[in-house]
């Protein structure tokens, strides 16, 4: 089980993230619009720099919802290979089978 302080930090900033979601967007649409001056550009690129670090997609951890583990965690399940595992051996989750041929 992972810190719950680490945790909470990671929930913190995955709602930063959804804040400031909408206008990175635009700003990012502004920076790469090559039609725009030079000027306006560099404007929305000191708008960008302002926000928070955490607003930043790139911060945020993929963990286990279930233990917090942030090494391998399967994305479809949202879970970390240990809890994936037991849930699959108990028949919890339909569709998976342990191999064996």
């Amino acid at each position: 089980m992972a810190k719950l302080s680490i945790i909470n930090r990671n929930i913190k900033r995955y709602k930063i993230i959804q804040k400031y979601n909408e206008r990175r967007v635009n700003l990012k649409k502004i920076i790469n619009d090559s039609k725009l001056s030079d000027a306006e550009r560099n404007e929305a690129h000191l708008a960008l720099q302002k926000f928070p670090r955490d607003s930043s997609p790139v911060r945020l951890r993929n963990r286990c919802t279930l233990t917090g583990r942030p090494r391998g965690v399967y994305s479809k399940f949202g879970l970390g290979r240990g809890k994936l595992r037991d849930i699959a051996m108990s028949g919890k989750i339909p569709g998976i089978i342990k191999a064996s041929w």
